[in-house]
């Protein structure tokens, strides 16, 4: 009989009843320290009190009246994320799956206003992950993502992961946007350095396509700058933000240039939820303290503190690990045991970690993570590794 939860998730046997910061309490007692941040979401960790205070004072107000009106906690976050990005006008989704498909819809209908609707080719690349909504999965392109789900929605090309040669071959004029991630999350932690994010920048540029970066993971302070692509001193056209946006609340949105979505007037795209008061407001109050200066200098600290611990963790135990790699508090783990053993020992040392492809543990720990936590963490990952050394 199936169950009545579908049954689509391999879940771990653990039932957490309570968040405190970079920690969460199962219903037995247990106190896990938590790397994972429910997959990069929790960016302030578990019940800050500045969300708590957001979501509940405006819970006592008023929570949905759908974007027939005008509302004034989704405007004042725009107008935060505007002036602290490269983007001149934001949607507002529920999730970064529903910013990809946005994304998608606003680079074709972009093409398609300026007279070339031929222009619907969207180029994406090996070990991606955008979502898994039919434009998606037929963006990641992979047999994982795709097999089973056809046919797929056409218009996207897949290159291998830094092919720039193969790029700039791959552009033509059918050619509407290029769609990356700065840094890979699901693909296994693998930052694109700064050097071909900007060759990247120009060749579309000098090509005539658009550029959409996919930052639902590696956005919102989670590198130790508000957007990955900073690093490299460039901008996207178009933007897709989700998970630490709402700090745990469900919210996503779409960032752009006027240029780039020019093409997206009245009535071409909507959505029920999204930008709700509710979700606007905790996302304000994320936005108050992740575009901080000061808070990002921590985290950049913080992610010093935390790779220098996890390269003696990689030298300590060399049959278990082969290196470290990342950005900021995005950090991979490379393994030479299968990830999910690593992360299975990991519930045994009372550590919360997340597997990705290529072989890497993820750690995402809370951009609010204290400097004897991050010690904690790292010898508690040394208790999962030596246990897997004595078996």
């Amino acid at each position: 009989m199936i169950p009545s939860v579908l049954p689509t998730y391999s879940r771990a046997p653990l039932h957490f009843v309570k968040g405190e910061g970079s920690w969460l309490v199962e219903e037995d007692g247990r106190r896990f320290l938590d790397l994972g941040s429910g997959i990069a979401v929790n960016a302030l960790g578990h019940a800050h009190p500045a969300l708590v205070k957001a979501l509940t004072d405006q819970a006592q107000n008023l929570w949905h009246v759908s974007n027939l009106y005008e509302i004034p906690q989704q405007q004042a976050l725009a107008d935060k994320l505007v002036a602290s990005s490269f983007a001149d006008t934001v949607f507002f989704t529920n999730s970064g799956t529903e910013a990809c498909e946005l994304a998608v819809k606003m680079a074709r209908k972009y093409w398609y206003e300026k007279g070339q609707p031929e222009k619907t080719d969207i180029i994406a690349f090996s070990g991606s992950f955008h979502g898994r909504s039919s434009a998606g999965i037929a963006a990641a392109g992979s047999e994982k993502m795709v097999k089973g789900f056809g046919p797929l929605l056409p218009g996207f090309k897949h290159l291998e992961w830094r092919d720039m040669a193969g790029l700039e071959a791959a552009i033509d004029d059918n050619t509407a946007a290029v769609l990356i991630e700065p840094v890979q999350g699901e693909g296994g932690i693998r930052p694109l350095p700064d050097d071909e994010l900007k060759a990247l920048r120009a060749l579309c540029d000098d090509k005539g396509c658009l550029l959409i970066l996919d930052e639902v993971q590696c956005g919102m302070g989670r590198t130790g700058r508000l957007f990955a692509h900073e690093w490299a001193g460039i901008t996207p056209d178009i933007m897709m933000v989700a998970k630490g946006i709402g700090g745990g609340f469900p919210l996503g949105a779409v960032l752009a240039t006027e240029e780039a979505a020019s093409g997206m007037t009245v009535g071409t795209h909507g959505s029920t939820y999204g930008g709700n008061p509710l979700g606007c407001a905790v996302g304000c109050a994320v936005m108050d303290h992740v575009a901080d200066p000061e808070f990002l200098a921590e985290v950049n600290r913080k992610a010093g503190f935390l790779r220098q611990k996890l390269e003696g963790l990689v030298a300590a135990h060399p049959e278990v690990f082969e290196e470290v790699r990342g950005s900021g508090l995005m950090i991979g783990l490379k393994c030479k045991v299968a990830p999910a053993d690593l992360v299975k020992a990991g519930y045994n040392a009372l550590v919360i970690t997340v597997p990705a492809a290529d072989n890497v543990v993820r750690l995402l720990p809370a951009l609010t993570i204290s400097d004897d936590e991050i010690a904690e963490a790292v010898t508690r990952l040394d208790l999962a590794a030596a246990s897997l050394e004595a078996a």
